[in-house]
């Protein structure tokens, strides 16, 4: 079929979700989401001499466990996307080697969620595969030692650090008719308002979050009421509130909206500063969470706003502000 963008949002007609793994960290177990996850981690090297190797185990469990749901192999996947936070896109690069079919790789920082789950949406809907998997991860100890400072150096975080998320995700999307397909999906622009620190990234991010939110509901005529629940990324209680500002100044009636940094801990009282961030954290709770009530019919609509801080060690050293992206899928309960 011949796809036409409205803006910056297009609607899908044929893309489902078949099944799904998820394995989760050890904080993530303990939150208020832990029972829905698939597996976990006792402790962040996860039988491994290094995290790396750890957050690469994840997603190979969460891919195993999802396609045994469906009972099939890894060479009955017609393509392969995947996304984490480390440079070169390392975990799911060295992950592809154990795979007989084409992978690409993508690059969203914590936005890889609904930046795979939308391009592999596009791709489905043309026709040209049947089957794609999309996979992300991303690892506390090793997003914090590329990013900011290794946890072994016990620095102290500043009041809006949000804690990375420890957990792998693998989805499975074909063109055959299931319960909960991918309805729509916006493509965000790179947004940036010369935010610099590392250390508080949903100040950086809510504006990227906007804008994405702004031009779905004018692309696709829709308002917050046409969803169950709107959820974005990784803003946390910070950025979250930032966003929901931004919001009701441009005249939005805000109703049923939560961040996933915020739902997948108990923020009372976990340690994770204004909450949870990175790949794993998007993925977990709508996979984990949501999907799971959206079969259960419990929801019709949901929106999933991934956002990423897309900065790098370097520009930070250089004092280079932060560019942001994020990226929407809207998904659908089907009667």
């Amino acid at each position: 079929m011949s796809l036409h963008f409205l803006g910056n949002s297009v609607t899908l007609e044929n893309v489902y979700i078949a099944s799904s793994g998820t394995v989760c960290g050890p904080l993530e177990y303990l939150g208020p989401l832990g029972s829905c996850f698939d597996k976990s981690l006792q402790d962040y090297h996860y039988g491994e001499k290094s995290f790396e190797k750890a957050e690469r185990k994840m997603l190979r469990d969460a891919l195993d466990i999802c396609l045994k749901r469906e009972k099939l192999k890894y060479k009955d996947i017609d393509l392969y996307l995947g996304s984490d936070l480390l440079n070169q896109i390392t975990s799911v690069n060295y992950l592809a080697r154990e795979l007989p079919q084409p992978f690409v790789g993508l690059y969203g920082a914590c936005s890889g969620f609904a930046l795979s789950m939308a391009m592999a949406g596009l791709l489905i809907d043309a026709g040209y595969v049947d089957k794609i998997v999309t996979m992300v991860s991303s690892h506390n100890a090793t997003a914090e030692r590329q990013y900011r400072y290794p946890v072994e150096y016990g620095v102290q975080k500043k009041d809006t650090t949000t804690f990375t998320a420890t957990g792998a995700v693998s989805t499975l999307l074909t063109k055959q008719p299931q319960s909960v397909r991918v309805e729509a999906i916006t493509l965000g622009r790179v947004i940036d308002y010369s935010q610099n620190d590392a250390n508080d990234m949903g100040r950086a991010m809510a504006p990227a979050a906007f804008d994405t939110l702004v031009n779905h509901f004018q692309d696709l005529k829709r308002t917050f009421h046409d969803y169950d629940l709107v959820v974005t990324g990784d803003l946390s209680m910070y950025g979250h509130q930032i966003l929901k500002e931004m919001l009701q100044r441009h005249k939005m009636d805000v109703v049923r909206y939560n961040d996933c940094g915020c739902m997948l801990y108990d923020l009372s009282s976990q340690p994770v500063f204004q909450g949870g961030s990175g790949c794993a954290c998007s993925a977990l709770v709508t996979m984990g969470s949501l999907y799971p009530q959206l079969k259960d019919k419990k929801l019709k609509r949901v929106l999933v706003v991934s956002t990423g801080a897309l900065l790098s060690p370097m520009m930070s050293a250089q004092k280079e502000s932060i560019p942001c992206i994020a990226h929407a899928i809207s998904l659908e309960a089907i009667e």
